[in-house]
């Protein structure tokens, strides 16, 4: 499996499904969409259990299965891809919006954040890390 090449900065660039029962939505989706899954290595160094997507027919990775453990809500999002996280945290809470959470500095992965926009609509946003 690859990974796909690196989507333009301000696009949607992934998405997540977040699950306190990761292999009841992986069973779901496999079954419904025939999409394959893998254990993310560098999330799994991490602790985290999060589970790469590819589609039935293609080797590129475009998504993601997060364990949630019960301690956030489920959701399903879309992720853009950003130069800066912190800058756009920034610009977000400028905007009316509002940051959840964000993980900034970590050099196992990359930078990102859960975001609100001003509807309330969860969101993600990350920057890949510096080659």
């Amino acid at each position: 499996m690859t990974t796909p090449a690196e989507p333009a900065v301000n696009t949607v660039a992934w998405f997540e499904i977040a699950s306190d029962d990761p292999e009841g939505v992986q069973r779901f989706y496999g079954d419904l969409f025939g999409w394959r899954f893998r254990t993310d290595e560098n999330s799994d160094a991490m602790g985290m259990d999060y589970r790469l997507i590819s589609y039935a027919d293609d080797a590129e990775v475009q998504g993601g299965v997060f364990a949630t453990g019960g301690d956030i809500p489920g959701h399903a999002i879309f992720t853009v891809m950003v130069r800066d996280v912190v800058e756009t945290c920034r610009q977000v809470e400028a905007l009316g919006g509002k940051v959840l959470s964000k993980a900034v500095g970590n050099d196992k992965g990359p930078d990102f954040a859960y975001l609100h926009d001003t509807s309330g609509n969860l969101f993600g946003i990350f920057a890949p890390p510096a080659s």
